[in-house]
């Protein structure tokens, strides 16, 4: 059986750089597949991992939701086939459902859920849990190890806020909450293999079905998903199974049903990619990334991250999400490539911004 990790995390929530630790501290003289599934047009942190010498399958066909019923079981058995891991990690899109991507490796024969961990930022939980609740929610909701980033520049009183609203949503997954920096990359993973594991909760959940579908029927108000732990409800399971040729997108056809809302990913976000051969300079990107926090000109951008070309013939490589940005020199790619991941995005003014 190869065994399989899963990162969930929402958009510049920190799963790359996350997984990046765990290679260099924990997965070292292991055959390693890293499987991505960035959403958008263009992949952009397959050229972040090629440094560390791992082989990296990029899937850029769409949202999670829609490639896991087709193409991604394929890439895992192919990836099982030609590979031979020991090990593959998963970084599913940060607007994937986490749910979504638990159900596609368990069909796949000859893997094993080792860990599923979600990263997530401390210093936007509550506001992503408001506006993006159907989809944060499902990653928090599903983990078995919850790993808080940006803690070490975040009040007590947001963390300790933050933790209350995870343990209203999930009551026993292992939450670590110390800085990365702090810890090494071993502590970590042993709480991620020895957490209260993806199979024993799925159990737990299964044991509370009943009393937990019927609670969640009555908030249907509140709650805008009604996609949650249809997988450990074998009934439902069978259910889908026997729809699968009907349903398309792979999501529980839960989309026919109106009251709950049940959205993909690509109904709510928006991906704008661009290649370029324009050359930058760090302090203009700079610059052009802290104009991305005004929402009236851009929309609401939560990422953006891209390499280019540097005048001084040196390769940028930058990343952003709201209120924080790194722009750096790195390893040169075959063009420049930006991607801005947000809701209602004007393309036309971040073509403008970036001079392209």
């Amino acid at each position: 059986m190869t065994k399989v990790d899963i990162f969930s995390g929402f958009l510049g929530a920190g799963k790359t750089t996350l997984i990046k630790k765990l290679l260099s501290e924990v997965y070292t003289g292991q055959k390693i597949v890293l499987i991505e599934n960035e959403f958008g047009q263009i992949g952009i942190d397959g050229g972040f991992l090629k440094d560390a010498g791992i082989k990296v399958t990029e899937m850029n066909s769409g949202c999670i939701c829609c490639s896991l019923v087709g193409d991604f079981g394929k890439a895992l058995a192919e990836v099982i086939s030609t590979y031979a891991p020991d090990r593959i990690l998963i970084e599913p899109s940060g607007v994937g459902k986490l749910s979504d991507v638990y159900a596609a490796v368990e069909r796949c024969e000859g893997t094993e859920i080792s860990s599923a961990t979600t990263v997530a930022d401390v210093s936007k939980f509550k506001i992503y849990l408001k506006n993006f609740k159907e989809f944060y929610e499902n990653q928090i909701e599903h983990a078995s190890t919850i790993v808080l980033s940006r803690t070490q520049s975040t009040k007590q009183a947001k963390i300790d806020e933050a933790m209350e609203l995870i343990r209203g949503i999930n009551k026993t997954a292992t939450v670590i909450t110390t800085p990365w920096d702090q810890l090494d990359g071993k502590q970590i993973f042993d709480a991620m293999i020895n957490s209260n594991t993806a199979g024993a909760m799925a159990e737990e959940l299964l044991h509370e079905e009943h009393e937990h579908h019927h609670h969640h029927h009555d908030h249907d108000e509140e709650c805008e998903c009604g996609c949650h732990d249809h997988y450990h409800d074998h009934e439902h399971h069978h259910h889908h199974h026997d729809h699968d040729e009907e349903c398309t997108c792979g999501c529980h056809d839960h989309d026919h049903d109106h009251e709950h809302h049940h959205h993909h990913a690509d109904e709510v976000f928006d991906s704008i990619g661009f290649e370029t051969t324009k050359a930058f300079t760090i302090e203009g990107l700079e610059n052009a990334l802290d104009e991305l926090d005004d929402d009236d000109r851009f929309g609401t951008v939560l990422r953006a991250k891209g390499i280019v070309a540097g005048e001084d013939g040196k390769w940028i490589h930058f990343d952003y999400v709201p209120g924080e940005k790194n722009v750096r020199n790195g390893i040169s790619d075959v063009t420049g490539k930006l991607c801005i991941i947000g809701s209602k995005v004007n393309r036309d003014e971040v073509k403008a911004l970036f001079g392209i």
